[in-house]
């Protein structure tokens, strides 16, 4: 389906009769075409198109066994990225959620409730899979394959330390991590401007670690790709399809304004792609990103892309609620808004904590939420049909359309989950650390750690790969218990704490209000500083919504998808 070929800008240009320019998109600076491609008549009926030429930025919405010998050897010809600036929980916080109560002072207002929670330190491995109802079932036989940019020298030690520390009667060692590195990286220096490498190793730890939390016997490949450019991340899952290497492929990652601004020989290149996976029975999930629907991101309401392609999963988030006992209490969709506490210690640094306003709660602002919103590109497919709100697919044209996301697991930070990996520590050491993060990013390993489980269920009585679900879990919303509806759950706040070296550069902590299920204004300022501003355009409501699409997965989820 696709050809590689290089040649220089000139030319390009002549090949495909454009030119060639840099521009400013959603922050960064990348090359596009001046004017629309062509190519001569005699094959304008073959070629759909050449992806590579007009840039897209992909956002990431991280005892010395075998894998880890090999690791540590590679690691002395492999330029890895370093380890990412360290981001550390700071106490207090809980063990689960509601375990530690705080008295807001002064209070909040708005109509939130005087005593909230602190936020969890970091959800453990025994209490996604309590969570989400794996029970005994551990995905043995199934491969789940995670596709990122870059990777880490020390993935497999500090996820072995990892497992041994919170989940011992896990070994990371069931995992049977093997990756596949697009080595060398591509490290220039404009190119880690643009995709910042070391926050990638964040993400492959949350991957990494997530799917062998839920699917503990599953296998993990993970593929690193030479950059976050789009053809280095497509060339990642070509690999993966091409070659038929898993049963469920997770990606965190995704373009804020691709949907509408991404040219169309990208799409295709890749919607044919995920048409194959499925043919194949391999199921492809895609984080729909941290941003709500993008505005603050771009001035534009709209999907990312690839989570919009109707050939892939798209993974929203919640805000979990996990009890004592690993029992969900609660659960509604992932959008925050966060009010600063103003202290002394920050006086001056955020600019409405002046003096005069010491012990006051600062201005709310958006702080993100699960990704979603109405396609410009594609139609509506069959199975969302008698499922979506028509004011909900009608939202840009009188045709429906599309709507993401598809079904979501966790993701908010303040409810995230404890990872272990390498961090570089303000006084410049790098050392394995445990810390707490989010996003959908952990939504969209969280589900392939759920869809290895049930491909593992079904090899084990002889049946095949769920494959592409999509048109499936549509129809489980008609069983009882299969699917969670997440409805609106009214005025819920937490409490965080933050150590503020890491927040401001600053000393002491910093404490913040968060408002749950957030849906007042958020605001875009573009490069010149020019701001606009409007509210959330996602909201959680009964039945299908533009926040968490169908729901969560349900107590019955497994089960269901495995019988259907």
């Amino acid at each position: 389906m696709t050809v590689s070929a290089s040649g220089t800008a000139a030319q390009v240009e002549k090949a495909f009769g454009t030119g060639l320019g840099y521009y400013r998109v959603a922050g960064h600076i990348v090359r596009l075409a001046t004017r629309t491609m062509s190519v001569p008549a005699s094959i304008a009926g073959t070629v759909t198109g050449a992806m590579g030429i007009n840039q897209s930025i992909a956002k990431p919405a991280a005892a010395a066994t075998a894998a880890d010998t090999a690791a540590r050897r590679a690691s002395g010809k492999i330029k890895f990225p370093p380890p990412p600036p360290a981001f550390l929980p700071s106490p207090p916080c809980g063990s689960y959620y509601n375990q530690k109560i705080a008295t807001v002072t002064p209070p909040f207002g708005h109509g939130y409730p005087n005593k909230v929670p602190y936020t969890v330190c970091g959800y453990k491995p025994g209490q996604f899979r309590s969570a989400y109802n794996v029970g005994s079932a551990t995905g043995k036989g199934a491969t789940v394959a995670i596709v990122d940019a870059y990777g880490s020298a020390t993935i497999a030690s500090d996820s072995t330390r990892y497992f041994k520390m919170n989940d011992p009667g896990n070994p990371f060692a069931n995992a049977h991590l093997s990756q596949l590195l697009a080595t060398p990286f591509d490290l220039s220096a404009a190119t880690q401007a643009a995709c910042d490498p070391a926050s990638w190793l964040v993400e492959q730890a949350i991957d990494v670690q997530s799917v062998h939390s839920v699917a503990r016997n599953a296998h993990i490949l993970y593929v690193g790709a030479k950059s976050c450019f789009d053809t280095d991340l497509f060339k990642a899952d070509q690999t993966v399809v091409d070659n038929g290497l898993a049963d469920a492929l997770t990606n965190s990652f995704g373009t804020p304004s691709g949907d509408i601004l991404l040219d169309q020989a990208e799409r295709t290149a890749n919607d044919n792609l995920f048409l194959m996976a499925g043919t194949i029975g391999m199921t492809v999930s895609f984080s729909t990103g941290d941003d709500g629907d993008n505005f603050d991101l771009t001035g534009i309401s709209a999907p990312s892309y690839p989570a919009s392609s109707p050939f892939v999963t798209a993974v929203g988030g919640t805000s979990l609620q996990i009890g004592r006992n690993g029992q969900v209490i609660g659960q509604v969709g992932w959008s925050t808004g966060r009010s600063f506490k103003c202290t002394a210690n920050v006086v001056n640094v955020f600019p409405s904590c002046t003096k005069s306003a010491l012990n006051t709660w600062l201005p709310v602002s958006y702080d993100g939420g699960s990704g979603g919103y109405t396609s410009y590109r594609y139609a509506q497919p069959f199975w969302q049909a008698p499922v979506v709100p028509s004011v909900l697919a009608t939202r840009n044209f009188t045709a429906p359309a599309r709507v993401v996301p598809d079904i979501s697991l966790d993701a908010d930070p303040s409810t995230g989950f404890l990872i272990g990996l390498h961090q570089t520590l303000p006084n410049g050491k790098a050392t394995y650390t445990q810390t707490r993060f989010g996003g959908t990013s952990l939504a969209s390993p969280l589900l392939a750690g759920v869809i290895a489980v049930v491909d593992g269920l079904q090899r084990s009585s002889g049946g095949s790969n769920v494959g592409f679900i999509n048109p499936t879990i549509y129809r489980l919303v008609r069983q009882r218990g299969a699917i969670s509806d997440v409805l609106p759950g009214g005025k819920q706040g937490q409490l965080r704490v933050d150590h503020a070296v890491f927040i401001t550069g600053g000393k002491g902590s910093i404490t913040s209000f968060r408002e749950l299920t957030y849906e007042g204004p958020i605001t875009f300022c573009d490069g010149a500083g020019n701001c606009a501003t409007r509210d959330n355009t996602l909201s959680t409501a009964k039945g299908y919504d533009s926040m968490t699409g169908l729901g969560a997965p349900g107590s019955r989820f497994i089960t269901a998808l495995a019988k259907s």
